[in-house]
């Protein structure tokens, strides 16, 4: 899949290909990043999210492309552009130095004066919450301080573009939520243009304007978030994002712009422009899925309700993945609270419903034309 560009862009980047050992292992025809935006690359492992980072940052040199800042080429020395940018790896790299030297590392190299890093650093160090850390050697910091240290050196010299690789993989779960939020607002109080890559939804979620998801050295889609997440092109894109239920099925009936389609143990009723006879993918995210103990009144907006036999019950942080054989299987996120309230249990009979407009469809022979204006 073509990215969409923009010749407007920050950071452009043009026909990128990176080739190890004989083997493409990123292949980009075009990526635009774009002023005061933060891009989220997601993907499995070996997706090629970090090649591509450590690409557009300059520190890989591709195979063949080119990267475009501000509208001029980058040189194959990239030096000019490597100090307008900053970057944030998985270990944070820290001197053997107190967290202040640390912090003010990047500054120094750029030639920036003792009264700016005495007045700027304790700026950074409070914005992350390390302020009472500045004299404490960075040998003697936990992991999450020590990401702290690394991106406040990073944010401190303020940056045109921030790339962040993976920065929270290797920290615990409280540890990266308290980060990610400190993240989140920095960026959003600076307008600093960001790229990160992140195995994370959440943290994706949290952070993205745009995201990009990767497959084999390849952008499968990119886009706003709220279009990435509910209208994936293809299944991959659909099972990596959070579709839990993609099911192959064959249009039935059409009518009025609604349309059933037969699947594996039922039917489904959606909506989209498709014809009868057409192959289709329907994708249902589990937070659209209404679990009740009785069947829906009628009038209700939910045009798909099934009778279901709970076959698994997985807690998943504040919710719980209720997975239901429904003649296909079909996953549902619940609270804790409706949990208990509705006596869920594996094994235990349930309704499953729905709404049409819930169900995402994707053209298995890919989508289907514009209609004529």
């Amino acid at each position: 899949m073509k990215p969409e560009t923009n010749p407007d862009a920050l950071l452009r980047a043009e026909r990128l290909l990176v080739h190890r050992g004989g083997v493409t292992v990123l292949d980009i025809p075009a990526l635009d990043v774009f002023e005061g935006q933060v891009l989220v690359l997601i993907g499995p492992n070996g997706a090629g999210k970090s090649t591509l980072l450590l690409t557009l940052a300059g520190l890989l040199k591709p195979s063949r492309g080119r990267l475009l800042f501000r509208g001029e080429e980058i040189d194959a020395a990239g030096s000019g552009y490597r100090r307008r940018i900053a970057m944030v790896f998985q270990e944070p790299l820290l001197f053997d130095a107190t967290v202040f030297e640390n912090v003010a590392a990047g500054l120094k190299i750029r030639g920036r004066g003792r009264a700016e890093i005495g007045r700027t650093v304790p700026e950074y160090l409070e914005r992350f919450g390390i302020g009472h850390l500045a004299r404490r050697s960075a040998r003697k910091l936990s992991g999450g301080e020590a990401q702290r240290t690394s991106l406040a050196r990073a944010f401190v010299t303020k940056p045109e573009i921030i790339f962040l690789d993976e920065p929270f993989s290797s920290l615990d779960p409280p540890t990266r939520e308290g980060l990610t939020g400190d993240l989140e607002r920095i960026l959003r109080e600076t307008q600093t243009t960001a790229i990160a890559s992140t195995h994370d939804q959440t943290e994706a979620l949290r952070l993205a304007d745009r995201i990009a998801v990767m497959n084999g050295g390849r952008i499968a889609q990119i886009g706003p978030v709220a279009e990435v997440m509910n209208r994936p092109v293809d299944g991959f894109v659909a099972s990596f994002v959070g579709v839990e239920t993609v099911l192959p099925g064959r249009v039935t009936r059409v009518s009025d712009g609604v349309f059933t389609a037969a699947v594996e143990g039922g039917e489904i009723e959606a909506v989209g422009r498709v014809r009868t006879g057409e192959g289709v993918l329907c994708c249902i995210r589990p937070e659209h899925v209404t679990l009740s103990t009785n069947i829906p009144p009628p009038g209700s907006s939910a045009r798909n309700v099934f009778s279901g036999r709970i076959l698994k019950i997985v807690a998943i942080g504040l919710f719980h993945r209720i997975h239901v054989d429904c003649g296909f299987n079909l996953v549902a996120y619940v609270t804790r609270q409706s949990l208990e309230s509705l006596s869920l249990e594996e094994g235990g009979d349930v309704i499953a419903s729905f709404k049409a407009t819930a169900v995402h469809v994707i053209h298995r022979g890919g989508p289907l034309p514009a209609p004529p204006c």
